[in-house]
């Protein structure tokens, strides 16, 4: 593609300008070309970079175990995504004991399809969801991690050890049995040994870690409650916050230096659904570098316009993730962007100079 954006209003690293913009392949370019789009009235702003969404679940397995060619799934994705102006996707896949989509056999089975499918533009990437306490799929996991060339990977820990601890039946112990394919009691036997393992756990992930981490590979803790474990995890070389569950961990994790990812959803509700610290509290009072569209992939744009941080949805996940060519509408980086009308929806988007999404009058203009 080679065009020039004309009479748009541009969000540049130094602010808005009513500017053009030209997309010269996959780059971007400050050197205008023959074609021309006016786009008087519209925003033109960076493309979305998403570090971490599960909303992909929905289109892969709408029914479990019903879908067995996940390529179809990939293709709807990718065609939301694209329609929330979206451009770098970061798909948050689990490595889990609990089975269904959540499954090690499931994650192999997405990674086999997202290898081999042909995209449309957008930048996808994968994030791994290892469960902590699975010691013994260790070794198969960093093996998936190589094979794959998987470049982040965040360390989960979903045991209802309360329960476990007081020797109680978890809740919503026979779904999860059914989910995973095993009786109850059996899943709960599963439960109980994972469970025993927990000071076996430490040592293991700190080895993980560090083989890992020399691998290049980007690793976050999901759901820190506590300043302890915060630390308790930065002393192992997990470096990223994602998703502090109170203001005490998030700022624990600023404090030091740690990359913060909070949840878009969050900003959109004006709270946790899960009684959680506010997102858009942490990110008033200077704590954020990143906000995650996690199970909606409407609502990275919709907090970023609430909160007026474009930044955070753009220029902030690309530095945590370290894409340097991306996040920021300069000359030489990516042709990733989206074209908003005056309602914040979105009319175009470009991921690495392909058009993946064109709708409404900013259509017609393209077409014209």
């Amino acid at each position: 593609m080679h065009l020039t954006l004309t009479n748009a209003t541009i969000l540049r690293p130094d602010g808005w300008a009513q500017d053009e913009i030209t997309v010269d392949g996959a780059v971007l370019s400050d050197q205008s070309a023959p074609r021309r789009v006016d786009l008087s009235g519209f925003k033109v702003l960076p493309g979305i970079v998403d570090i971490h969404g599960d909303g992909f679940e929905r289109h892969l397995a709408p029914r479990r175990g019903a879908m067995k060619d996940l390529t179809a799934g990939l293709v709807a994705t990718e065609a939301e995504l694209a329609a929330n102006g979206i451009t770098t996707a970061t798909l948050a896949q689990f490595w889990s004991w609990e089975g269904g989509m959540r499954a090690p056999e499931f994650a192999l089975r997405f990674l086999d399809a997202l290898e081999g499918y042909a995209g449309l533009g957008t930048d996808l990437w994968v994030q791994l969801r290892l469960e902590t306490h699975l010691l013994n799929d260790f070794s198969r996991f960093e093996d998936a991690v190589a094979r794959y060339g998987v470049g982040f990977v965040v360390f989960n820990d979903h045991l209802p050890h309360e329960a476990l601890a007081k020797g109680k039946r978890p809740p919503r112990l026979t779904g999860q049995a059914l989910k995973s394919g095993r009786s109850p009691e059996a899943h709960l036997a599963m439960l109980q040994d994972l469970h025993a393992r927990a000071p076996e756990v430490p040592a293991a992930l700190t080895g993980l870690a560090d083989r890992l981490r020399a691998q290049g590979v980007l690793i976050g803790s999901h759901d820190d409650r506590t300043a302890v474990a915060r630390a308790e995890w930065r002393a192992m070389g997990v470096a990223l916050s994602e998703f502090p569950e109170t203001r005490e961990a998030a700022e624990a994790a600023r404090a030091a230096g740690d990359p913060v990812v909070l949840g878009a959803p969050n900003v959109v509700r004006g709270g946790s659904h899960s009684g959680n610290v506010s997102a858009a509290e942490l990110v008033m009072g200077g704590i954020g570098d990143a906000l995650a569209s996690d199970y909606h992939y409407p609502a990275p744009r919709l907090a970023a316009l609430a909160l007026d941080r474009w930044d955070l949805v753009s220029s902030g996940p690309a530095r945590v993730l370290g894409l340097a060519d991306r996040g920021e509408l300069m000359p030489g980086k990516r042709a990733d962007l989206v074209v908003l009308d005056a309602a914040g929806r979105v009319g175009a988007t470009i991921a690495g100079g392909r058009v993946t999404h064109l709708a409404g009058e900013v259509a017609a203009r393209f077409l014209a």
